[in-house]
């Protein structure tokens, strides 16, 4: 690992010799680019448009929304008493937005912030770092459960499916979907993607590294493209690594998310890879279908109704998991790393689904 900090460490109190400190080490790309991608959100060096100040008191209201208070601290200290002018306090309300209700976004709350001065790239910035807070503070959450603490209080009810978008048409007059579904769906952006020809040679590179020349939405993103190239590796050193967690159920964790999100989109691609890798698609359909309001930890064999329960818990706002629910997994054979890994797969799609919610809306390609 080459970062010289782990702060999630830190605020979680891992001890270096423990085993949930083992099973980050194998998880070393996602423990590093995590990092990292704080690193590229709150450098003193990002830039004039959307300065530090406004973007640390803009994290501390996002983590205290999901009731992280070590979190809250740590972007509290860091602002050492300075506050930022009343234009960045605009963005609240779409903060608030995407932490508790993404998928009540509409294209006119972008405009919103157009007219309140936001450039297209301080959007995109804002959207993810609104959306990384939540990952990281559902993967703090998540740590801190590994290492033995009950934070969440009292009695918690199993967490119900998100309402989500039912409008028949997109922005631009494609037909949109009004239902969960394992069919392919396209994507479009209510921001407009860079162009391909306003990126250097290098930043070309970059993105065909990642194979992500060709699309609307890594192109949106890569407004800010050292965030961008950071958050792909967290995503690959998540969902693309050896051993631990079974790939088929990090995909299941990510479509619970996106249920208890209103994801319509993200579920569709990590519903159908879930059904395809487990050869159940029956049992991931039956989850997909579930309405809105409904418990989603139901009708499944054991050991996925037990995981289903975690990623829910752990996709509320805030997140509700408990001792007994990681006991539960336990008592299912998983271990420490596989714990590990579906705590980062559940969490990673707080992130995910809020910048696909929140920036752009899924449509039906045609036939």
């Amino acid at each position: 690992m080459t970062q010289s900090i782990d702060l999630l460490q830190q605020l979680a109190g891992i001890a270096p010799e423990s085993a949930l400190a083992a099973a980050r080490q194998t998880r070393d790309a996602a423990t590093e680019h995590t990092q990292g991608s704080y690193d590229v959100l709150f450098s003193a060096h990002n830039g004039d448009d959307f300065p530090l100040i406004a973007r640390l008191a803009i994290a501390q209201q996002v983590a205290h929304w999901h009731g992280e208070s070590r979190l809250a601290e740590h972007y509290a200290a860091r602002q050492a008493g300075a506050q930022p002018e009343a234009k960045w306090q605009s963005a609240l309300a779409h903060a608030e937005r995407l932490t508790f209700k993404p998928a009540a976004a509409e294209p006119e709350h972008l405009r919103e912030l157009e007219q309140a001065g936001w450039s297209a790239a301080a959007i995109v910035t804002l959207s993810q770092l609104v959306a990384f807070v939540s990952f990281q503070s559902r993967l703090l959450r998540g740590l801190r459960l590994l290492g033995g603490e009950d934070v969440a209080a009292g009695t918690v009810e199993r967490t119900p499916a998100a309402v989500w978008r039912t409008e028949p048409h997109t922005l631009s007059g494609q037909q949109a979907p009004v239902r969960f579904t394992r069919d392919e769906l396209g994507w479009e952006p209510w921001l407009a993607a860079k162009p391909l020809a306003e990126f250097n040679a290098v930043e070309q590179a970059t993105l065909a590294k990642f194979g992500h020349t060709e699309s609307d939405y890594f192109r949106l993103l890569a407004r800010n493209l050292p965030l961008l190239e950071q958050r792909t590796l967290t995503d690959k050193g998540i969902f693309y690594t050896a051993g631990g967690l079974p790939r088929k159920e990090r995909e299941l964790a990510a479509t619970v998310a996106s249920k208890v999100n209103g994801c319509i989109f993200c579920a569709s691609v990590h519903a159908r890879k879930a059904g395809q890798l487990s050869k159940q698609p029956e049992d991931v359909q039956r989850f997909i279908d579930i309405a809105p309001g409904q418990p989603l930890a139901a009708d499944q064999d054991d050991r996925w109704l037990a995981i289903i329960d975690l990623a829910a818990s752990l996709s509320a706002t805030p997140p509700t998991p408990r001792l007994a629910q990681l006991e539960t997994l336990r008592a299912q054979g998983l271990s420490e790393l596989e714990l590990l890994d579906l705590v980062q797969s559940s969490a990673f799609f707080a992130w995910a689904n809020r910048l696909m919610l929140t920036l752009g809306e899924p449509f039906v390609p045609a036939a």
